[in-house]
């Protein structure tokens, strides 16, 4: 599996799962940051803009390829995003700070979909690409 700088300098786009509208909450920051580097797609079936692009209510509604899932849900929350995100032909799935899922990994991983738990996608570029 890909390296944590490799999924980062590979990524063209990211579907960002569960992106509030809300400034202040983090996935709003992250989005914001990463969206000067990569094509953002939100998804959030609650909102139909955020940070001027068209929030999707699914992974399967995103009218393009999306090389990453960035996902801001609980833990308990994350499989319902694995068959979506193998159907969308993703390379990488990654799971923002204190979110892991051992289920997940072993079904993204047995599909050949490189997995990032526990680390924030901010951060990560902010030190090893930026």
């Amino acid at each position: 599996m890909a390296t944590v700088k490799e999924i980062l300098q590979s990524t063209k786009s990211i579907a960002v799962v569960g992106l509030s509208d809300n400034p202040m909450r983090p996935s709003y920051e992250v989005a914001e940051y990463l969206k000067q580097f990569y094509d953002i797609y939100p998804v959030n079936p609650n909102v139909s803009e955020v940070l001027g692009l068209t929030s999707y209510p699914d992974l399967a509604s995103i009218p393009a390829d999306i090389d990453m899932v960035d996902v801001f849900q609980r833990s308990e929350n994350v499989m319902q995003f694995v068959a979506p995100a193998i159907d969308k032909g993703v390379k990488s799935f990654w799971m923002q700070l204190g979110i892991g899922n051992a289920d997940a990994r072993a079904q993204l991983e047995a599909a050949g979909i490189s997995v990032v738990e526990d680390l924030c996608t901010k951060v990560e570029h902010a030190r090893l690409i930026r």
